[in-house]
Protein backbone atom coordinates (compact mmCIF):
# COMPACT_ATOMS: atom_id res chain seq x y z
CA UNK A 1 0.00 0.00 0.00
CA UNK A 2 1.15 3.25 -1.08
CA UNK A 3 0.95 6.14 1.49
CA UNK A 4 -0.82 9.13 0.77
CA UNK A 5 1.88 11.43 2.77
CA UNK A 6 5.16 10.59 3.85
CA UNK A 7 4.69 12.15 7.74
CA UNK A 8 7.88 12.93 8.87
CA UNK A 9 7.14 14.96 12.31
CA UNK A 10 4.10 15.97 14.27
CA UNK A 11 4.68 18.87 16.86
CA UNK A 12 2.01 20.49 18.72
CA UNK A 13 2.63 23.66 20.81
CA UNK A 14 0.01 25.30 23.02
CA UNK A 15 -1.54 27.14 19.70
CA UNK A 16 0.02 25.08 16.04
CA UNK A 17 -0.11 22.16 14.98
CA UNK A 18 3.24 21.89 13.21
CA UNK A 19 3.89 18.94 10.62
CA UNK A 20 6.79 18.03 8.61
CA UNK A 21 5.21 16.05 5.81
CA UNK A 22 7.48 15.07 3.09
CA UNK A 23 10.33 17.53 4.01
CA UNK A 24 8.22 20.72 3.96
CA UNK A 25 7.04 22.72 6.95
CA UNK A 26 3.31 22.85 7.43
CA UNK A 27 1.78 25.39 10.46
CA UNK A 28 -1.47 25.42 11.61
CA UNK A 29 -3.40 27.39 14.31
CA UNK A 30 -4.98 24.71 16.60
CA UNK A 31 -8.13 26.69 17.04
CA UNK A 32 -8.78 27.00 13.24
CA UNK A 33 -8.63 23.15 12.81
CA UNK A 34 -10.29 21.16 16.24
CA UNK A 35 -11.62 22.81 19.12
CA UNK A 36 -10.89 19.69 21.06
CA UNK A 37 -7.32 20.01 20.65
CA UNK A 38 -6.87 23.74 21.35
CA UNK A 39 -8.56 22.99 24.45
CA UNK A 40 -7.12 19.88 25.24
CA UNK A 41 -4.00 19.25 28.21
CA UNK A 42 -0.63 18.36 26.75
CA UNK A 43 -0.77 15.00 27.71
CA UNK A 44 -4.22 14.39 25.20
CA UNK A 45 -2.04 15.89 22.62
CA UNK A 46 0.71 14.10 22.64
CA UNK A 47 -1.28 10.89 22.42
CA UNK A 48 -1.65 10.29 18.71
CA UNK A 49 -1.06 8.08 16.46
CA UNK A 50 -0.17 8.56 12.58
CA UNK A 51 -2.34 6.73 10.50
CA UNK A 52 -0.47 3.64 8.53
CA UNK A 53 -1.16 5.20 5.61
CA UNK A 54 -0.07 8.48 6.21
CA UNK A 55 -3.55 10.04 5.40
CA UNK A 56 -4.14 11.63 9.09
CA UNK A 57 -3.61 11.26 12.48
CA UNK A 58 -5.59 10.42 15.73
CA UNK A 59 -6.00 11.36 18.87
CA UNK A 60 -6.63 8.25 21.30
CA UNK A 61 -7.79 10.62 24.57
CA UNK A 62 -9.58 12.78 22.74
CA UNK A 63 -11.46 10.49 20.16
CA UNK A 64 -10.29 13.20 17.34
CA UNK A 65 -9.14 12.34 13.88
CA UNK A 66 -7.66 14.52 11.29
CA UNK A 67 -6.93 14.13 7.86
CA UNK A 68 -4.72 15.67 5.88
CA UNK A 69 -6.16 16.32 2.80
CA UNK A 70 -8.67 18.49 5.21
CA UNK A 71 -6.08 20.30 6.61
CA UNK A 72 -4.61 21.17 3.42
CA UNK A 73 -8.37 22.55 2.08
CA UNK A 74 -8.91 24.69 5.48
CA UNK A 75 -5.59 26.58 4.88
CA UNK A 76 -6.56 27.54 1.34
Amino acid sequence: MEKAYNIDSVLITDEHLILVIDNQEYKFLLSDISEKLSRASDMERNDFRISPSGYGIHWRLLDEDISLNGLFSKSR
